[in-house]
């Protein structure tokens, strides 16, 4: 009897210390997650990824990573005065361990760097090659700089001021708040939660063990997660989807186990006795269900994006943590309380007229399957069939959140700059062979790329090698008259390469920066070159997220086959049947196509996303949503289309008939689907009303398909579907007649 270890004293305390280690050692890895995992996301092998690389390493660029800064308050650097300011302020950050160049007016004598409202921008130029906690350091060290040379020309100019911000520094702010962000949403998840389990079991003790479980999975993923975050760089969102989905299913497992323990504890057995029987049946279900939630996280770990394998080896940690808590932590700690699991007991318990109640609507269910179907299936239906106009291209307008200083500061930017510096496009023009910059075809063939982005309406600037010293009728002799310093910014060692930056116009928005680079890379090169053999590659922020897309969408399809096929294998052997496996996989696909369906309501279509925070709809979406949403909805899915199915499998083996199986199987858990289903909603919720525009879309439609899917699915449509099958639900496993219930 493989459970019958649990029974032994000296098991269940070996478990209870054995956890107790893991928590103890996780807690310091797990306090500090925050300030270790990576901010940054890395798409390997992309073009853009390539173009990057390029400019840290070809053309040794200080500018592959950078930041900018805003000066306001100083005379503009128009004057002597304003320029001898400026050039003060550059001086003292480049004096910054980690900054490898500082551009502004001073250096390029260029009215881009004069903002419209007389302020001063400056373009920094990071080292590439910090990550997580020293850039972070860095970043510090940046506005500590800027806020010494404040205070010691605050004499002088008392409206002086500086305001930073770029990709460094607004990953920089996003971790910042990403973890505040979380505390805040558990603190106020955890004690409704606990309020919830107190309804559910009547009793403090009771109430206490999922709660428990969870705060211990949570603790122990977080801890393993940051270790693992030192052998592969893990993003962190992670920390938000192990919090949600870590405590959901902690919660859940937990649900089923003390339920039917209590089950059992009532029905006169010895606790011991009765912990065996509730891992017995209980732990089996509980593996199954975590066994179908990690087929779709570990499906991630093939999508080429590095957050989106992040996430999925952080759901794949959770689930294992919350399955092994459930079915080994929860039973010794239930042993060990003995009589202490009803202290604080609160009136009396009411499972057994819930039970009734539930009774009553299976029946009424099995009576009637095709009026519930019709009823049920309607109002889904129609929710799923708003998703047809989901676009996963990212949100227009300003979706980072207000509260971080960088974001404001961008935002100040954007709104005065005579460019979007934001989405700065980065070409790299690689000549043919017995062609080069100094020569005539190759310089020809530059000026013409230049020209070409010149006349673009959409373009503000062009900056190349062939703009530095603009000469009429100039030509490759003219490099001669540029700096060593600026022509390695702008070309190779060898000539054959160079770099040409177009600087968007500031009403060119992230969503059309995208389709510009995406009508650049279906250009011929020697259309936009007049030279044969030239390869042009495209990067920068609009390119990056044009990858980005790109990889993920190509990826979903292959990931969505994955998922059902293995999903259906798993169902398969654990009910030995083709029919429940079948349609439990259609009704998850239609639970995932129902929460796409909310999601652009409210997101794209601006139905109630007021509600939720949002002054106005981002008329768009996120590329990661759409394959989060599908793996994680899959998996929490089939939780309680498990839950639900193995109650029903073992009133059939207990000899009941097809009709009273499942009238007993959702009288026994209809209860602990509604309140796993309702503390679920209370979890994702608590992420709802965050900073984080993904986090909130995220949380929004995982906590609709949660709803529809506890509700109409698996406790009317699934029941009525099944009723119609009978018999057939278990073909080809054996189907055992009620006077010939199977053994073992």
């Amino acid at each position: 009897m493989k459970y019958q270890f649990i029974k032994a004293k000296s098991a269940q305390i070996l478990v209870l210390i054995a956890w107790a280690i893991v928590s103890l050692v996780s807690l310091p890895f797990a306090w500090k997650v925050n300030q270790e995992l990576d901010t940054t996301t890395s798409l390997t092998g992309s073009e853009s990824a390539a173009v990057e690389t390029d400019l840290r390493q070809r053309f040794k660029s200080p500018f592959a990573k950078l930041a900018l800064l805003r000066m306001t308050g100083a005379p503009t650097p128009l004057g002597a005065e304003g320029r001898s300011v400026l050039q003060q302020a550059a001086e003292a950050v480049k004096k910054v361990p980690g900054v490898q160049g500082v551009a502004s007016y001073v250096d390029r004598d260029d009215s881009l760097f004069v903002l419209e409202d007389g302020s001063s921008l400056l373009i920094v130029g990071l080292d590439a090659a910090k990550h997580n906690n020293e850039s972070d350091d860095l970043m510090r060290n940046l506005r500590r700089a800027t806020d010494e040379f404040q205070m010691n020309l605050r004499g002088t100019y008392p409206q002086l001021a500086f305001r930073w911000t770029g990709e460094a520094l607004v990953n920089a702010d996003l971790r910042r708040l990403s973890a505040a962000s979380t505390r805040t949403a558990e603190l106020t998840v955890f004690p409704l939660t606990l309020m919830a389990l107190l309804v559910a079991f009547r009793g403090l003790a009771a109430a206490a063990l999922p709660l428990l479980s969870g705060a211990v999975t949570i603790l122990v993923s977080l801890g393993i997660l940051t270790l693992l975050n030192r052998i592969w760089p893990v993003s962190i969102i992670v920390v938000s989807i192990i919090s949600m989905v870590g405590l959901g299913l902690s919660i859940d497992y937990a649900l089923l186990i003390v339920s039917r323990y209590r089950e059992v504890m009532a029905a006169g057995s010895t606790r011991a006795d009765a912990v065996t029987e509730t891992l017995k049946h209980a732990g089996r279900t509980v593996i199954a269900s975590g066994s179908a939630v990690a087929i779709g996280f570990a499906a991630m770990l093939f999508v080429p994006v590095s957050d989106v394998r992040s996430i999925g080896l952080g759901g794949l940690l959770v689930t294992t943590v919350a399955v092994l808590a459930a079915i080994s932590l929860l039973p010794a700690v239930l042993i060990r309380m003995d009589a202490l699991i009803d202290a604080g007991r609160m009136g009396k318990h009411r499972g057994a007229g819930a039970a009734r109640s539930w009774r009553r609507w299976a029946t009424w269910v099995s009576q009637h399957p095709l009026r519930v179907l019709a009823v049920a299936s309607a109002p889904l239906l129609l929710l799923a069939a708003q998703a047809l106009p989901l676009r996963v291209d990212l949100p227009r307008g300003g979706w980072l959140p207000d509260s971080a200083d960088s974001v404001r500061a961008l935002h100040e930017i954007d709104a005065v700059a005579r460019g979007n510096f934001g989405q700065t496009i980065y070409l790299v023009l690689d000549l043919p062979m017995g062609s080069n910059i100094q020569e005539e075809s190759g310089w020809r063939a530059t000026s013409q790329l230049v020209r070409h982005f010149a006349r673009d309406p959409r373009i503000q600037h062009v900056w190349a090698i062939t703009t530095v010293n603009v000469k009429p009728l100039a030509g490759p002799e003219i490099l001669r008259q540029i700096p060593q310093s600026v022509r390695d910014g702008y070309i190779t060692k060898d000539g054959r390469a160079t770099v040409v930056q177009l600087l968007p116009k500031p009403t060119l928005g992230s969503t059309d920066a995208a389709l510009m680079v995406r009508e650049i890379r279906a250009e011929d090169p020697r259309t936009l070159t007049g030279l044969a053999g030239c390869r042009l590659q495209v990067g920068g922020v609009p390119a990056f997220n044009i990858d980005y897309q790109d990889r993920i969408v190509r990826s979903l399809g292959s990931i969505a086959a994955v998922v059902i096929c293995a999903t259906l294998l798993v169902l398969s052997v654990t009910f030995r049947s083709v029919l429940v496996p079948l349609k439990a996989v259609v009704l998850n696909m239609l639970s995932v196509a129902a929460s796409y369906g909310a999601a652009t309501l409210v997101f794209q279509s601006n139905f109630g996303s007021r509600l939720l925070g949002l002054p106005r709809p981002l008329q768009g979406g996120f590329p990661i949503v759409p394959v989060l949403v599908f793996c994680i909805v899959f998996g929490l899915s089939m939780d309680y289309e498990v839950f639900l199915v193995a109650r029903i499998a073992d009133g059939r083996r207990a000899g009941l008939s097809d009709a009273a199986a499942l009238v007993e199987g959702v009288a026994s858990v209809g209860r602990v689907i509604t309140f796993a289903a309702a503390i679920m909603l209370m979890i994702f919720g608590g992420f709802v009303f965050g900073d984080f525009i993904l986090i909130k879309i995220l949380g929004f439609t995982l906590g609709t398909a949660v709803l529809v899917d506890a509700t109409l699915i698996r406790l009317a449509i699934g029941p009525a579907l099944m009723q119609l099958a009978g018999r057939w639900n278990w073909w080809p496993g054996r189907r055992e007649s009620p006077a010939m219930p199977r053994r073992g």
